[in-house]
């Protein structure tokens, strides 16, 4: 086996020392760091499925008990099927119940000084650990067993394991009520749940909080492996095993490549069957490799959504350009196509015509040299751009593939609004998401190209640009074969097992897996069927054959669970309340954890009297890559339960005055995220956090007439950047007003010089002291919440 790793980089691999030029400020805390101490990720790779264990150390270095919460990725087809928890000398295994049980018995266990965790599902790829009374001085270490499949295209395999979970963009209206977790975002009607996928950012340059390790074996099972590449992290081989060498940060997905080949005389088809422990069923997974290209793809109607947000700033919004120009100029004369580039507007090529254009070069030309000029800015208002998309190809013409590709990060919250408002635009267009980012929203971008029948191709990096873009030309194409159906014989499938739930087409280099439940014993075997795309009938048959892993039940689970929970998310026809049954009982049957259930592992033994004196939420690392935004960026927030416990000290430095600031308690600042945080707590632990509303108001009128003179573009984005820190800095009043007048929605189609007067307006009047009046803080947290 021969490794690779890319060349140390200073965006990849920044210095792991701390930022010892002041930076944007720092966390800092009286006896320690925070608590999360270690995260330990051991992987071991048998052909095409993976088994890891994610270790989570957390420490208490305070003289009180606390109560750690962290909100982590977890790769978004992976199967959770087990927790542990190890303290002193105590190991309790977790059990897996229904998710509003598990919270009531974890609450009963904390306020009862009893030691306990709970793991939680927020979207298939973002979850969520609480460990409570954590004593002074304890180690707790939190172990999740996953297993989960490889994706192999073109005979390499990928596995893929994030580390950090990246902003999102939360589009719609504050709920009012308690939030229903601990993260900066404030819920609203589009993402009910934002507080509980945001958590807090540390500052760019904060010295490593916790220690990284990643090991993994690989037995390639019979596969013959040529070589092995890691992207983004410096992997060394010890003892047969990779591991990543120490002092990497958790800031960005870790990705090995695997150069695997098809065995000599590999059957184009097969069908493996792994019976269960007990009873009469089993669960059997049906391969079938694509057969070889031998006629041209049909006139194609291509629509293409580049996404030009903020947090696409940065080598991104480069790769992005490139990807986009790319696909458009892999187009032909007989296709027709449209250019939509969004942020929370959407605009298209204003060199072409409205509407769908024949690939002419010309047309190409245009739509190439307009995609040079996109910069990043805004907000990610991504349902819009997805639904006008739809909208053009919405004509049924006979003889033409109609295809929607997306490039983006797909760094939004409201990933279940989208999918249900869309869905029925979905049915009838072949969908390809391009995800570009280290932190890629990995599982929306899935879930989306799966309900459009097309693929997901993910780049990482600007050097796997090139091949990548081999493979989306490849995919945006006709596929093979289409109207694919699975017919059994001497095989009891079972009733609506089948997954994925809507059979996707074949498409060039990728194999195509069909996974499902069966009864009794298999004596026959799956006969898949479809036509090609010159419209000749097509099929490839395989007989049933024990060989299958036990981790195979667990993987058609969690597929199985993924296809309910995005029938849940988006149907407007089936029960929600039948539905929520369905994925209870069939992920407490086989044992995943789902967005309904909760893995809770609770000691018997008294450790904390009165429960714990802290909460901490563990900030995350700034990703990899991602541009610094301007103004202060998230650190965290504890909040002190006992005010004679020491709790940490914030401090703060103004990015424009350099002034440090520091606050006692809960304090929650602003996020390196296009939607702000909550504002700072009012009374005396905030005082003196923040300007005073005439200062901050004096502060932004200089920058906005600053900018007198500039390109529209430049005050349009100022006037962006101004709504975010205003929300993020000023509390209710006339400058928390302004925030929200400034909204995406709220100033659309509004003259600029007429917009630009109006601030300036209510920014010289709080200056002036005639109406920084504050009014009474509104409560925008609410009651707890369970479903998206």
């Amino acid at each position: 086996m021969t490794a690779t790793s890319p060349t140390t980089d200073p965006a990849i691999a920044p210095d792991r020392g701390p930022d010892h030029s002041g930076g944007l400020g720092a966390l800092r805390t009286d006896r320690g760091n925070l608590p999360l101490d270690r995260l330990h990720v051991r992987a071991d790779i048998t052909g095409l499925v993976s088994r890891v264990e994610l270790t989570q150390d957390f420490v208490n270095v305070h003289d009180a008990a606390l109560e750690a919460t962290y909100v982590f990725p977890l790769p978004d087809r992976a199967a959770v099927t087990g927790m542990r928890m190890v303290a002193a000398d105590r190991v309790v295994e977790a059990k897996l119940a229904e998710r509003g049980a598990a919270r009531e018995e974890y609450d009963r266990a904390i306020a009862a000084g009893r030691r306990a965790s709970i793991a939680e599902q927020e979207r298939p790829d973002v979850f969520t650990m609480r460990v409570g009374n954590i004593v002074a001085g304890e180690r707790v270490s939190v172990t999740l067993t996953l297993a989960g499949p490889l994706p192999q295209e073109d005979g390499a395999a990928t596995f893929r394991f994030p580390l950090v979970v990246a902003p999102r963009y939360v589009p719609g209206a504050p709920l009012p009520g308690p939030a229903v977790g601990d993260g900066h975002a404030p819920d609203t009607d589009a993402v009910p749940d934002a507080s509980r996928i945001s958590p807090p950012v540390l500052l760019a340059g904060f010295p490593n909080p916790l220690r990284l390790s990643i090991d993994v074996g690989i037995d390639p099972a019979g596969l013959p492996l040529a070589a092995v590449r890691s992207s983004l992290h410096t992997v060394v081989e010890e003892d047969g095993r990779l591991r990543v060498r120490p002092g990497e940060r958790a800031d960005r997905d870790f990705v090995l490549r695997l150069a695997y080949g098809d065995p000599d005389g590999a059957p184009a088809a097969s069908l493996v069957t792994v019976p269960d422990a007990e009873g009469d069923e089993g669960t059997f997974q049906l391969t079938v490799l694509p057969p070889a290209v031998t006629d041209r793809p049909r006139p194609r109607d291509v629509v293409l959504l580049l996404d030009r947000s903020g947090s696409m700033q940065g080598w991104k919004m480069v790769a992005a350009r490139r990807a986009a120009a790319r696909i458009v100029d892999t187009l032909g004369a007989a296709d027709r196509f449209a250019v939509l580039a969004f942020d929370h507007v959407v605009e298209g090529v204003d060199t072409l015509p409205a509407g769908l254009v024949a690939a002419t070069d010309r047309h190409r030309f245009r739509a190439v040299e307009h995609l040079a000029g996109v910069r990043a800015r805004g907000g990610t208002e991504l349902l819009e751009p997805l639904q006008r998309g739809l909208g053009l190809l919405a004509a049924d013409e006979p003889g033409r593939d109609r295809v929607l590709v997306l490039v983006t990060d797909g760094q939004v919250g409201n990933e279940d609004q989208i999918l249900r408002e869309a869905a029925a635009g979905l049915t009838d267009v072949r969908v390809h998401t391009v995800g570009v980012d280290r932190a890629v929203n990995a599982g929306f971008l899935g879930r989306l190209a799966a309900a459009g029948a097309g693929r997901c191709e993910l780049v990482e990096s600007e050097d796997r640009l090139d091949e990548a873009m081999a493979t989306i030309h490849r995919r945006i194409g006709a596929p093979l074969v289409t109207g694919l159906a699975a017919a059994a014989e001497g095989l009891d499938v079972v009733a609506g097992s089948l997954v994925p739930g809507r059979l996707p087409d074949l498409f060039p280099g990728v194999p195509y897996v069909v996974a499902g439940r069966y009864r009794g014993t298999p004596t026959g075997g799956i006969t898949l069927s479809g036509t090609t795309r010159d419209d000749r009938a097509w099929s490839a048959a395989a007989r049933a054959r024990p060989g299958g892993t036990a981790a195979l039940t667990a993987i058609w689970a969690r597929a199985r669970l993924r296809d309910l929970e995005d029938r849940y998310a988006s149907s407007t026809t089936d029960d929600p309340a039948t539905l929520e049954r369905t994925i209870v009982e069939t992920s407490l049957r086989f044992g995943v954890l789902c967005r309904f259930t909760a893995h809770l592992a609770v000691d018997s033994r008294v450790v904390a009297e009165g429960g714990p004196d802290h909460r901490i939420v563990q900030p995350v690392e700034p990703v990899s890559g991602w541009e610094p935004p301007a103004g202060p960026l998230a650190v965290g927030r504890l909040t002190p339960l006992s005010p004679a416990a020491g709790a940490p000290a914030f401090v703060r430095q103004s990015a424009s005055e350099g002034s440090v600031r520091a606050a006692r308690g809960a304090t929650p600042l602003a996020a390196p995220s296009p939607v702000p945080p909550a504002p700072p707590a009012a009374g005396p632990a905030a005082a003196g956090a923040v300007d005073g509303p005439a200062a901050l108001a004096a502060r932004e009128a200089r920058r906005l007439r600053d900018l007198a003179g500039r390109p529209a573009h430049e005050r349009r984005e100022a006037l962006d950047d101004l709504g975010s820190r205003l929300a993020a800095l000023a509390d209710d009043g006339p400058l928390r007003d302004l925030a929200e007048a400034l909204r995406p929605e709220a100033v659309r189609g509004r003259p600029l010089d007429e917009l630009l007067a109006d601030v300036l307006r209510v920014l010289d009047a709080v200056a002036a002291g005639s109406a920084a009046g504050s009014a009474p803080r509104r409560d925008r947290r609410r009651s707890f919440w369970r479903r998206t």
